[in-house]
């Protein structure tokens, strides 16, 4: 499995514009937001035992144990976000047409998005590794940790290797 800089760093390289990056701290939380209103919504649950597991509760686990495995002091975070997230997005399911704010918070936060790639005139991480879809809100955990100043060397080293990455892809051109 890739490691955490590789990952940082990949997804850095084309969110390297201030402007790119504001935006995706607007249109990420909104997309993951509603997919887990989406999941909150969804009536599947994997049985343990006489337990009943929910598929949004599962994800939050599965998407927990991914980002632990990439960075410990990151995914802590990343956790707490995520279960606010969850909680809010349970709360939201209950609402009559909960459906539809879904969807528009996914359309509205990929528009978003795409904006920001129109600042960077770079095309999204994901187009050419999917993976890159989960280390969005990682990638936001690792911003905001880096504007308080915490993990600076991780920020220095995934910057440095954005900025070569980003090189050879103008250099393609």
């Amino acid at each position: 499995m890739r490691n955490a800089v590789e990952r940082l760093s990949t997804y850095k390289s084309v969110h390297l514009n201030r402007n790119n990056v504001k935006t995706h701290f607007i249109g990420v939380p909104l997309i993951v937001l509603s997919v887990f209103i989406l999941l909150a919504l969804t009536p599947v649950a994997i049985l343990f035992g006489d337990y009943r597991l929910p598929i949004d509760k599962l994800a939050v686990i599965v998407l927990s144990i991914y980002y632990l495995m990439l960075n410990i002091r990151l995914a802590l975070g990343l956790i707490l976000v995520m279960l606010i997230t969850l909680l809010i997005a349970n709360i939201i399911a209950d609402w009559t047409g909960a459906i539809w704010l879904a969807i528009g918070l996914f359309v509205i936060g990929w528009v978003i998005q795409f904006l920001g790639h129109y600042f960077e005139k770079a095309k999204p991480a994901f187009i050419d590794d999917l993976d890159q879809l989960l280390i969005g809100p990682f990638f936001l955990m690792a911003e905001g940790y880096f504007h308080f100043g915490w993990l600076s060397s991780l920020e220095e080293e995934i910057t440095a290797i954005a900025m070569e990455k980003r090189q050879k892809m103008n250099s393609k051109k």
